[in-house]
């Protein structure tokens, strides 16, 4: 068997083999092997039938070998073909698990070809720039029909003896992408799934903020460059203000940190750590505060509040910061471009002395920053360089207009992701080439004719494949000057290949390809009229269709835009001489055109074939009950949309109790038309109805169910019909419900009227309305009316209630009255800063007129808000403030009549400090004070004073007097041998004035001689043990409303507090929520259900003892409305109805 062959050329970029992963062991010779998690299961081979023939497939089997580090390596398979009627199933895996035609791509390319003279199927796995972790066991699998055949081979590589390129290894295993240079690279995350996966080492994230932070300032440039910063001035006016020393926070037990870091597209997690749990926490982003959405993501975990930002964008680079009360923890976030990947590389390149020279490159991004060496000296864009560099979008160009033999180097480009290099070779010129040989596409029968050019009349050689070709019948070989021809007339399947022409003496070749094709055809002759296929929905369809052509034609099958693939429900089947189309369990969805497209070298044909699918019809609508009578109905409905492909060919009916669940068909032979009508009902009694469809492949399913409704009569006319209102287009009727409304309900009113003098008479409401009182509008003033309205159930509409006396459409003038309320009618009092916010209604019609004034002046709009209604008139003040003080006078004009209301507003603030504060009088340990009142009351009246004395020496201020009235005082009980001061706060119905009034001078208590002998007191005993002076009390709750316990305790040290509920203790359930504030003790039920009930107590422990008491929650559901257990949610729907008090 021939060794597996290396190959360097490169084929179409696509995915490589998949890294290695550990799969369970398998046996004991298992031990040493390492598999790939892939899409097969393990035992696919193995769980073959065993009555399924094991035979010998393979003429040549792939065998194991050896490559190194980045090198291509292929491995070939035969199968012989004589006894096989098609192409044989070949599968290469990876181990026993992964199926590799779904990976083949970029670093993996499966091909396979077709000797028709020696009828031998070839089959190729090539490995392209191997990997270390592509080394393991593979094997081939060859089945064909009851056939099977496998052979095992094994893969070593080896390590290159090459320096190491530098690898990205996050972008080696980054996810897939189409239209992308890694287009087809394996996504492993569908392989870790109940799997323990050895994870592969990544290098690790590099944090520019930190390489910034301890750099020097003098590479900042060059690390902004290396890793894609474009804003390096505002980055650096960030890490100069986070460089400040951050204060200790009591709100926050763990800040943020000074600065994150995140790439374009990826997602960063912000979190902060709390001292105190319960305290209200906000983010905010540049000042503007952060909602929940799909992209911030907020997350609580114990006292840690976590923010997600997902797929960050530019525009998320910003500056952070979260706020807890009063503090707030700020930090940076920078988000980082992706690397500038060089995307093609330079390519060496050999010219002569004197030529333009261009070395080119594309990068992923345009115009950006692109580096260019020469023997890894950087190269400028001068003018006076001999060197240019040329930049067209994503594409950048190094030109030398005439190069020289010192031209010769290492040229290189170098970007914030990657870099390449090229070898330049500037030589002599050669033997020049004037005319080369021209790649040939030649059908079969037509001819060869090759044809080559060069500088020099030299004899030269023909070869084919590397095979020297002499001249023959079938083969002309001409040479004349310096121009040398190949001829052959008439192509067969054979003369396809690679041509080579070789002048004598000279190092060179000119080659070229020459390709025989034919078009491709399609044979359709067994396909029916409009090449039509038929076939009923549930059952499989296989379609094969014929086909020729050479090289053998691709096969695509399309359904409009969407192509057909060789997976899934519906699917393309291929095969060497014909396409298969194949629909498992047909649906209706199905029918339609399908496009059949053949493509090769030498064209294409195309047809299209309908797919018919027939099925049952779609079950028809909800049927309408357009009539009821006492004991029938008349039922009414629409075709079904789709009859299936087949003709209706008529319906059945079906019935049943609304409260029933027992359908019961009402005829046993086809209805043809598209009514029915049910007969013999029980009067009183709920049903309903539905319909089938029938067509020739069988019934559909049911329709919708109609309407539940009632075989009823109608019911009795509607009452005490009135007038409600009248304008000069408009009469507003109003009346009471039908006396007798019966088991059918009712469904609304109609309302019809008829100009006096007229039989004709006009529905007002086109639709039925439920309201006991409805305005007709767009009537002629002066005109008179007739009214009467009728009440709808489904049976119908009742007797008509008619109004006794036409009605006069004019409106009469109603006087205006301003109807202000009690509170208003005295001084309404407000403080400054407060919101005035008063509503006076009035009456009077028509178009009542509102004006307003404040003591006697028009009101200024712009700092008072006037809002006025058909029915009352609102003064709204935000911000009161003293100037709004006054006298408003409201005035309501109704054509020539008037009424007028008078409002005083009164708006207050804190008074001034009083005046003066002087030491009239000072004996024993008394002092005698007298002040002045304040300058400014506040706009009301002075309640009284306070009075605050401080020692001189700590100057702390005491209040010895509280709400006094005069303006002196005297101060007792002072200490003797102490200097006090003294100040006084002036007071009025808004509290204490913001500044006090002190004395200017000192009062001393002197001492008379006497010894003071202090009083010995000895320290009371605060200590007690828990005692509750409030107990629990029994209660319920309504369901899906929180609800309280609330009871008071004391006790010395202060006890520790625990809830139970039927005795177990309540603990981290976030259903409930504990609080104790000045010895009273609450737990909040948040939304009860009828399982919160039970007996709850609350128990209070210190050092001395502890206490209980405990009280019992019943929680009820309310009904509609009504708390009312045992009465079923359908029969307190209708006791509402029936009870609705119109």
């Amino acid at each position: 068997m021939p060794e597996p062959t290396k190959k360097d050329e490169t084929e179409n970029e696509s995915a490589p083999p998949p890294p290695e992963q550990k799969a369970p062991q398998e046996g004991g010779n298992e031990k040493g092997k390492v598999w790939s998690l892939g899409e097969g299961a393990p035992e696919e081979s193995e769980k073959r039938d065993d009555d399924a023939q094991r035979s010998t497939l393979f003429v040549e089997k792939p065998q194991s070998g050896t490559v190194s580090v980045g090198g291509n390596i292929t491995f070939i398979a035969k199968v012989e073909a004589k006894d096989l009627l098609r192409k044989p199933n070949v599968k290469w895996f990876k181990g026993k698990w992964m199926d590799l035609a779904s990976k083949a791509g970029k670093h993996l390319q499966l091909k396979e070809s077709f000797e028709r003279h020696t009828k031998i199927h070839t089959f190729e796995m090539q490995i392209i720039k191997a990997k270390e972790n592509y080394a393991g066991n593979y094997r081939c699998e060859v089945s064909y029909k009851d056939k099977f055949d496998s052979c095992s081979f094994d893969l070593e590589v080896t390590e290159s003896s090459q320096a190491a390129p530098s690898i990205d290894i996050r972008s080696a295993f980054k996810r897939s992408g189409e239209g992308q240079e890694d287009a087809g690279e394996l996504d492993f995350s569908g392989l870790l799934k109940r799997r323990e996966v050895k994870q592969q080492e990544e290098e690790p994230e590099v944090d520019v903020w930190d390489l910034l932070k301890n750099a020097n300032p003098s590479e900042y440039e060059k690390i902004a460059f290396q890793y894609g910063i474009t804003d390096l001035r505002g980055m650096l006016k960030r890490l100069k203000r986070m460089r400040r020393e951050v204060k200790k926070s009591a709100a926050f037990a763990k800040g943020l940190d000074p600065a994150y870091q995140v790439d374009k597209g990826g997602k960063v997690r912000f979190m902060v750590e709390l001292a105190d749990p319960t305290v209200e926490l906000k983010w905010y982003k540049n000042g503007q505060e952060i909602r929940p959405s799909a992209k911030y993501i907020f997350e609580h975990k114990g006292n840690q509040r976590i923010l997600f930002i997902n797929n960050c964008t530019m525009t998320d680079d910003a500056r952070y910061y979260v706020t807890a009360g009063d503090e707030k923890c700020s930090t940076e976030l920078f988000v980082r471009d992706p690397p500038i990947l060089v995307t093609k590389g330079l390519e060496d390149t050999s010219t002569y002395v004197g030529e333009r020279v261009e070395l080119s490159c594309e990068v992923s991004e345009d115009d950006a920053n692109v580096k260019w060496f020469r023997n890894g000296v950087e190269l400028s864009n001068d003018p006076k360089s001999r060197y240019r560099i040329k930049v067209e979008g994503k594409k950048h160009t190094l030109v030398i207009e005439e190069a020289a033999k010192n031209d010769t180097a290492t040229y290189s480009v170098m970007t914030t992701g990657g870099q390449s290099e090229a070898k330049l070779s500037v030589d002599l010129r050669p033997l020049k080439i004037s005319l080369a040989l021209e790649d040939q596409t030649v059908r079969l029968g037509q001819e060869i004719h090759l044809k080559c050019e060069i500088s020099e009349n030299v004899e030269g050689k023909w070869y084919k494949n590397g095979q020297l070709i002499e001249a023959s019948d079938r083969v002309k070989l001409y040479h004349k000057g310096r121009i040398h021809r190949f001829v052959i007339p008439v192509s067969a399947v054979d003369d396809e290949g690679e041509y080579m022409f070789v002048p004598d003496a000279y190092n060179i070749n000119i080659p070229c390809k020459v390709h025989i094709v034919d078009p491709p055809k399609l044979h359709l002759d067994g396909l029916g009229e409009n090449n039509t296929v038929t076939v009923v929905a549930g059952n499989k369809l296989r379609l094969e269709i014929p086909i020729t052509g050479e090289p053998p034609p691709k096969v695509f099958w399309s359904r409009g835009d969407k192509m057909v693939t060789d997976s899934g429900r519906i699917r393309a089947e291929s095969y060497p001489d014909s396409s298969c189309l194949v629909i498992d369990a047909a649906e209706r969805e199905d029918s339609g055109p399908f496009r059949i497209t053949l493509k090769n070298e030498a064209g294409e044909d195309t047809a299209l074939i309908n797919i018919k699918v027939v099925d049952v019809p779609d079950p028809p609508q909800a049927p309408n009950v357009t009539e009821v009578g006492e004991d029938w109905c008349i039922m009414t409905w629409e075709p079904p949309a789709n009859d299936g492909g087949s003709p209706i060919l008529g319906y059945f009916i079906e019935r049943k109790k609304k409260q029933s669940s027992r359908w019961m068909r009402l005829n046993f032979e086809l209805c043809k038309e598209t009514t029915f009508e049910p007969k013999k009902m029980i009067e009183g009694v709920a049903y309903e109805v539905r319909v089938f469809a029938v067509n020739a492949i069988g019934m559909s399913k049911p329709s919708m169910p109609s309407k539940s409704f009632v075989p009823l009569a109608v019911t009795s006319p509607p009452t005490l019909l009135a007038v409600d209102s009248v304008t000069d287009t408009s009469v507003t009727m109003k009346w009471r419900p039908p006396d007798q409304i019966g088991a059918a309900g009712l469904d609304g009113y109609v309302v019809e009227y008829c100009f006096e003098g007229t039989d004709e008479w006009i529905v007002a409401n086109p639709e039925l309305t439920d309201k006991t009182k409805f305005t007709i509008n767009g009537l002629p003033t002066g005109s008179k009316i007739l009214v009467r309205v009728k009440a709808v159930n489904a049976a119908g509409e009742s007797e008509p209630k008619y109004h006794p006396q036409p009605i006069l459409v004019k409106e009469v003038i109603e006087p205006p009255k301003i109807r202000l309320p009690r509170h208003l009618k005295q001084t309404y009092t407000r403080r400054v800063g407060e919101t005035v916010n008063l509503v006076i209604p009035f009456q009077g019609k028509p178009r009542a007129k509102v004006s307003w004034e404040k003591n006697g002046s028009p009101i200024d709009k712009n700092d008072i808000n006037i809002r006025n209604t058909e029915q009352d008139t609102i003064i709204f003040i935000r911000k009161a403030e003293r100037g709004h003080s006054g006298e408003y006078d409201m005035k309501v004009e109704v054509e020539n009549l008037v009424d007028k209301a008078t409002i005083d507003i009164q708006i207050v603030d804190r008074p001034g400090p009083p005046e003066v504060v002087t030491i009239e009088d000072v004996w024993g340990e008394n002092v005698n004070l007298s002040w002045k009142p304040p300058k400014d009351d506040g706009n009301a009246a002075i309640t009284g004073y306070t009075i605050q004395k401080a020692d001189k020496k700590s100057m702390e201020w005491f209040t010895v007097i509280e709400h006094y009235h005069r303006t002196s005082a005297t101060i007792n009980e002072l200490v003797i041998g102490n200097e006090y001061y003294f100040r006084v706060f002036a007071e009025n119905m808004c509290g204490l004035s913001e500044d006090a009034t002190m004395t200017k001078e000192s009062a001393l208590i002197a001492k008379d001689g006497k010894v003071y002998k202090y009083p010995v007191y000895d320290d009371f005993d605060f200590s007690e043990r828990p005692l509750f002076t409030q107990p629990l009390v029994n209660t319920f709750a309504v369901a899906g409303y929180n609800a309280t316990l609330n009871c008071s305790v004391r006790g010395n040290p202060k006890p520790k507090i625990t809830w139970m509920k039927n005795k177990v203790l309540i603990m981290n359930d976030p259903r409930y929520r504990m609080f104790s504030n000045q010895g009273v003790c609450t737990l909040e039920i948040r939304k009860p259900s009828p399982y919160d009930g039970g007996t709850y107590t609350c128990r209070a422990v210190n050092e001395l003892g502890e206490a209980e008491v405990d009280c019992k929650l019943e929680v009820r559901v309310i009904y509609h409305g009504v708390i009312n257990p045992g009465e079923p949610l359908s029969l307190a729907g209708d006791n509402q109805l029936h009870s609705k008090d119109f």
